[in-house]
């Protein structure tokens, strides 16, 4: 009895956690299909609204609408590349500063980090950091968007951490082999790490992609140097405020669909090359989060 009794319960137990999973993954996953729905409905049916899960009138248009614009190919090809560069630039700076400062040898490195932290905490403002780009002659170059953004100390203390739960004899017995400080980070440290370094290229790769204050800040008036965020930003604003626009070729383009048509097809254009990538990083982003675990 006591037997059946336990089995009920677990059963009762597995189909509440079943139930309860199931409506989390609809919460989760509904307003994603909801967007979607809306950008390939046409818009002047989508302002009847009742739109859910799947389009009432099927229509490429308001894609067709968003890639028209002359500026987003750039944009694209500028975003891509900022993105590829930042990551690789901004995770190879961490893992080198985060294996410094976990190094128990050493001597400076309480300063350091105490140095690191405090940069966390207090920042010059928007006037003083326009200042210095002005000085070192950043604005209007590419290099605005890699240089300022090589290292963050978050990331440092996250890779740092994962490197203290490493165990400290792989890189003793290295160094009895005659092994230096270069080889034991690039050939034991750094690819032991690939799950923590792969969450942080998501995190930075997202912060890339999703930028666009400093293309607004630094390079709005040059169209060479534009982003893909800035770009989709400049669309929608130009559907929200036709009459203020000032490219009638633009305008006349745009007029036809209404701004939340728009707003959720750019939604999925800068959604969609994230969710393509996370997937091949989804088995190191779950290793790399999990930074309490114990390694030996």
């Amino acid at each position: 009895m006591t037997g059946a009794v336990g089995d009920r319960s677990e059963f009762g137990f597995q189909l509440f956690l079943s139930v309860l999973m199931t409506a989390v993954a609809i919460i989760t996953i509904y307003p994603f299909l909801n967007v979607l729905a809306i950008s390939l409905n046409d818009s002047t049916d989508t302002v009847r609204g009742g739109i859910y899960v799947w389009p009432r009138e099927f229509t490429w248009a308001n894609y067709a609408t968003i890639f028209k614009y002359q500026s987003l190919l750039t944009g694209f090809r500028n975003s891509v590349l900022r993105t590829v560069l930042g990551t690789a630039v901004g995770v190879l700076s961490a893992a080198m500063v985060a294996y410094v400062l976990s190094r128990v040898d050493f001597q400076a490195r309480r300063l350091f980090s105490i140095f690191f932290v405090l940069t966390m905490y207090f920042s010059g403002g928007l006037i003083p950091g326009y200042m210095l780009m002005r000085n070192l002659h950043l604005i209007g170059t590419f290099w605005i968007y890699i240089i300022p953004a090589i290292l963050s100390v978050w990331n440092v203390y996250v890779i740092r951490s994962y490197i203290d739960g490493l165990p400290y004899s792989l890189q003793e017995s290295a160094k009895l082999d005659g092994a230096n400080d270069f080889v034991i980070f690039t050939r034991i440290i750094f690819p032991l790490c690939k799950p923590v370094l792969a969450t942080i290229a998501l995190f930075i790769a997202v912060g890339h992609w999703n930028s666009w204050f400093d293309t607004y800040l630094f390079n709005s008036n040059k169209p060479n140097l534009t982003t893909l965020q800035f770009e989709l930003q400049k669309i929608l604003l130009s559907t929200q405020n036709v009459s203020n626009a000032h490219n009638i070729n633009s305008v006349a383009s745009i007029a036809t669909v209404s701004p939340e048509s728009i707003k959720m097809a750019i939604t999925i254009v800068v959604t969609a090359p994230i969710l393509i990538v996370y997937p091949f990083l989804q088995k190191y982003f779950v290793k790399g989060i999990t930074l309490g675990a114990v390694k030996s």
